[in-house]
Parts: C-alpha cells; sequence; structure tokens
C-alpha cells in the first residue's frame, strides 16, 4: 500500500504526521456534519437522512482523493454550494429539492467533463484570478450573512434592509457567546476547534433552554436512507430555470475547486488527478441525496499540520465513516451553536481578497461587483454574472481588452444572456 502515499507507511515520522494532518483536517471540518443537513433542511431534505448523505458522500470523496489523487485533500458538500442549492435554487427560484438534486447532477456531469479533458487548463488560463478570487470570498460574505441570520444578529429593518437584532435575546447572546469561544479556541490553534465550541454553545444552550428542532437522530433512521437516494427530477430538464441553474452551479464548482487547489495543494503535479477526482465526487453526491462536494477549505490545516499525500485523506474518510455513531446528538444543537462556525467560515473564505490587485481598478471592481451582489441578492449566480460580464467591459474601455482570453469573452457573453433571462423568471 505504501506506493499510494509515496512511502510514508514506511518511516513512522511519516505517517504519525499524516496522521495527525488527517485528524486534523476533520475536525476543522467535522462541523459539516452538523451544518450542511441543517442548511439542506431549508431546501426541503429531512435532516435526518440528509446526514447520513453528508457523511456518505464525504467518506467516498476522501477515499477517491486517496487512492486516486493521493492528494493530502478533503472533500465534503462544500459551504456555499449549498447555500445556492438551497436559497438560489429551492427558496429564491421556487424548484424542489429533487429538481436541485438533478441541476447538482447535471452540474457535475459538466465537471466532469471539463475536468477530464483539456478544457481544466483552458478555463484555469482563461478566467482571471481576481475573479476566481471574489468568487471565493463572494460566497464566504454570503455565508457570514446567513450566519447572522441564523444567529438572530441581524434581521430585516424598518427603515433599512438590515438592522441590528436584538441584543436582549437569548439566541444572539448565546451566539454570541459561541462566536467569542470558537474565535479563541481557533486562534490558539486548539485541534477541532469549531467541533469543541458547537458542542460547549450546545450545552450551555440546552440548560438555558435553547435546543435544535425536535428531530429523531439516530442510526436506527438508516433504514429510511434509500428514501432519498436517486430522487433526481429532470421533468423541468429543458426550462430556463433549470438550464440557468445549472450554468451557474457548474461555474460555480468549477471556479471555487480550481481556486482553492492551486491555492492550497502542496504538489501541483497532482492538480489534475485531485480536479478529477472532485468532479468524479460531486456527480456521485447528487446520487446519495445531497449538495454539490467541494474540496474543503479547512483541508488547509491538515496541510499546515503536514499532511501531504492521500494518506491524510484516507485518515479523515475513516474519521467521518465513525462519527455515525455519534449522530443523535445533533437534535441538541441550535442554530445559535452552528451560526458562529458558518461565521468564521464565511471570513476565511474572505481572505481570498488578498490575492485581487486592488492597485488595478479594471480587476477590482469587477471582484467588487462579485463579492457584494452575492449577498445583496442572495444569489451566487446574480454576483458571478454581474463580475464576468463587467470584465471584459472594462478591460475594453481602458484600452486593455487584448488582456481578456478569449474564453473570458464568451463567459461573459454567456452570464449577460443568464442576466436577460433571469430578469423575466
Amino acid at each position: 500500500m505504501s506506493k499510494f502515499f509515496d512511502g510514508a507507511l514506511e518511516k513512522r515520522q511519516d505517517w504519525q504526521r499524516e496522521l495527525a494532518a488527517g485528524a486534523t483536517a476533520f475536525f476543522a471540518i467535522s462541523y459539516i456534519i452538523i451544518v450542511n443537513p441543517m442548511i439542506l433542511a431549508d431546501a426541503g431534505i429531512p435532516m435526518e437522512l440528509s446526514v447520513f448523505a453528508t457523511i456518505f458522500s464525504s467518506v467516498i470523496g476522501c477515499m477517491i482523493m486517496a487512492f486516486f489523487a493521493n492528494a493530502p485533500i478533503v472533500l465534503t458538500p462544500g459551504m456555499g454550494i449549498n447555500a445556492f442549492f438551497t436559497y438560489t435554487i429551492c427558496v429564491n427560484m421556487g424548484l424542489s429539492w429533487q429538481e436541485a438534486i438533478a441541476i447538482s447532477l447535471v452540474s457535475g456531469v459538466i465537471f466532469a467533463a471539463i475536468a477530464c479533458t483539456k478544457w481544466c487548463l483552458r478555463l484555469s488560463q482563461a478566467v482571471p484570478g481576481s475573479l476566481k478570487s471574489a468568487i471565493t470570498a463572494g460566497i464566504g460574505l454570503y455565508l457570514v450573512e446567513i450566519g447572522l441570520e441564523k444567529a438572530e444578529l441581524i434581521r430585516r429593518g424598518a427603515n433599512s434592509l438590515i438592522e441590528l437584532g436584538d441584543l436582549t435575546s437569548p439566541v444572539p447572546l448565546l451566539a454570541l457567546f459561541g462566536l467569542v469561544l470558537s474565535l479563541a479556541l481557533y486562534l490558539r490553534n486548539v485541534m477541532g476547534s469549531f467541533l469543541i465550541a458547537i458542542i460547549v454553545t450546545s450545552a450551555l444552550g440546552y440548560f438555558i433552554g435553547i435546543q435544535g428542532a425536535p428531530l429523531s437522530l439516530d442510526i436506527t433512521t438508516i433504514t429510511e436512507y434509500p428514501q432519498i437516494l436517486f430522487q433526481a427530477d429532470f421533468s423541468r430538464l429543458t426550462s430556463i430555470p433549470f438550464i440557468l441553474a445549472v450554468f451557474s452551479m457548474s461555474m460555480i464548482m468549477i471556479f471555487e475547486t480550481m481556486g482553492l487547489l492551486e491555492g492550497i495543494l502542496p504538489n501541483q503535479a497532482r492538480f489534475k488527478k485531485t480536479f478529477e477526482g472532485s468532479a468524479v465526487t460531486t456527480m456521485m453526491s447528487s446520487l446519495l441525496g445531497t449538495s454539490p462536494t467541494v474540496a474543503a477549505a479547512e483541508s488547509a490545516a491538515g496541510i499546515a499540520s503536514g499532511g501531504r499525500t492521500g494518506l491524510m485523506a484516507l485518515v479523515a474518510g475513516f474519521l467521518f465513516l465513525v462519527s455515525l455513531f455519534f449522530i443523535p446528538v445533533l437534535a441538541y444543537i441550535p442554530s445559535a451553536a452552528i451560526a458562529p462556525v458558518i461565521i468564521i467560515t464565511g471570513a476565511m473564505m474572505m481572505q481570498q481578497l488578498q490575492y485581487v490587485q486592488f492597485d488595478d481598478f479594471s480587476e477590482w471592481f469587477p471582484a467588487f461587483l462579485v463579492v457584494v451582489l452575492i449577498p445583496l441578492s442572495g444569489s451566487i449566480s446574480t454576483g458571478l454574472a454581474f463580475g464576468f460580464t463587467a470584465y471584459p467591459l472594462l478591460k475594453l474601455m481602458n484600452g486593455r481588452f487584448a488582456e481578456v482570453h478569449r474564453i473570458g469573452v464568451v463567459l461573459g457573453f454567456l452570464f449577460l444572456l443568464n442576466l436577460v433571462f433571469t430578469a423575466g423568471f
């Protein structure tokens, strides 16, 4: 087996480092087991069933990263793309979660087609780094907004779009406690800081009367899990909303994954296989009944701990499997305990802004549109559409249109059409 992991199993120091890195990465991302089902519940997928889909898709993704890509990357249902799945496709566009699953599956097929061909490299070269960074940062700001709403720290304003929530209410106070605790543990580099904060905040909430929604969460409910397997609904496959959602989701998955892997993967020679493995897992996650998987940004925690091979991903995948036996505790976790993790994760994603060229306004302004319009419009696809459309226009305005790749021009035109058609739906 050592051939899979560059000989890491042959040296005690190496495999111990990889084991520690895998555990670190798992505990850094383990909150997804709780958060993803809660977000998907807003789309109509039963939380007590989607938790299994979250775990199984994560296990499969990690195994693919371990044995196919040999990369220290953890694949899980992604924060951000799950928000697009739930709040853009299901809530705003009014599609069912079964139709959203179908959209995810078609997008995954497109993702795989691009990942397994030369189009992977072509797209990577065609899309400017500023827009890649802006996509991640914009989704991050969107998550911050969602987290603040779940914490009841913000609400719809009487005389403004948003106003401060009631800070005398127990829910926002509990959320603030969880936020402070999460930050303290994270900044002290405590392993599993987010998971610890969720547990402590939930325990405090239990004693002061704030609990999660009444749910019957138990490993025995796995017998009902087949209810959400293979539930893709293609009845509206040729409708404009379906096509627009497929286009937007494909762009999000491709460029978010591409940007993340280019940023954190230690050995860029493994980029192609890692990208391909991510695409395949995305398709499989749709069949399993959850939102698309992506390369988790928290993989960076494991890499920082010394993870360099697929052994790290293997360890994380095993720990996801073990987590099946701790599912019943999810019923005791309130939104106020989850919200701080969503806020901090969003803030971490916004760090990608450091790679945007602020001194070049033709680079910064399209990125700015992506970042601000995603949360303000409540639609990731709208932010992408404005940013990708504005980029070639601004380059044309300042006489630097030659810098725009031809594929970038085509993407800008397609996103413009996306805006035009979306206006009618």
